[in-house]
């Protein structure tokens, strides 16, 4: 790989996380691994438009990402039986040497077509390694780093196929805030991956 290649680091370098990949600390950990994984011209959680929502998705479930504090509307297609993975508010911390503080303040919602949906306070009890693209939006930089996360996360069952709304607000209770909402269409087992 190119010393200024802005992908990350091959899979190979990055130890297994700490906890099971499945459990609300591990879906977790792989979603900041996940931001991590894109440089800046694909970060998703710079993403204006929801165009860049299939990049480095994982086959098992899809993640919804925030915004760095702006209101934001993206529009992406999810395969059909996918589960969906989003925070309404997250931190992270690195280096970190121990578990995800916690942000006392902090507040979040959630809502799946017009429905209230309910947050779980999920945070990493110990660090797990990211190493991503080059200034990545979540290290900035492609070294294992050890890092931590805590926040308000939803666990979607698969929707049926077809147009939705995910609408996830949320803050640290101290004046910063994320709303943003995805109009997304659930299609078939290949949808294009586009932008509708």
């Amino acid at each position: 790989m190119p010393l200024f290649s802005r992908r990350a680091a091959p899979s190979s370098d990055v130890p297994v996380l700490p906890y099971d990949s499945r459990s609300a600390e591990g879906l977790a950990a792989r979603w900041v691994r996940w931001v991590a994984s894109a440089g800046p011209l694909k970060n998703p959680l710079d993403d204006a438009t929801g165009e860049h929502a299939a990049v480095n998705q994982p086959d098992d479930v899809w993640f919804l990402a925030g915004s760095y504090g702006k209101r934001v509307l993206r529009r992406c297609f999810v395969p059909a039986g996918r589960e969906l993975f989003l925070p309404a508010f997250n931190m992270w911390e690195y280096p970190s040497t121990g578990p995800a503080p916690v942000v006392e303040d902090a507040w979040g919602s959630l809502t799946v077509d017009g429905r209230q949906w309910e947050l779980a306070t999920i945070g990493t009890p110990e660090p797990f390694v990211v190493a991503g693209a080059r200034l990545n939006g979540v290290t900035s930089r492609k070294t294992p780093t050890p890092t931590t996360v805590w926040g308000l996360w939803a666990l979607i069952g698969p929707l049926s196929p077809g147009p939705h709304e995910v609408h996830a607000a949320g803050g640290d209770g101290h004046g910063f805030e994320v709303d943003v909402t995805y109009q997304i269409t659930v299609g078939g087992a290949d949808p294009g991956y586009r932008t509708p």
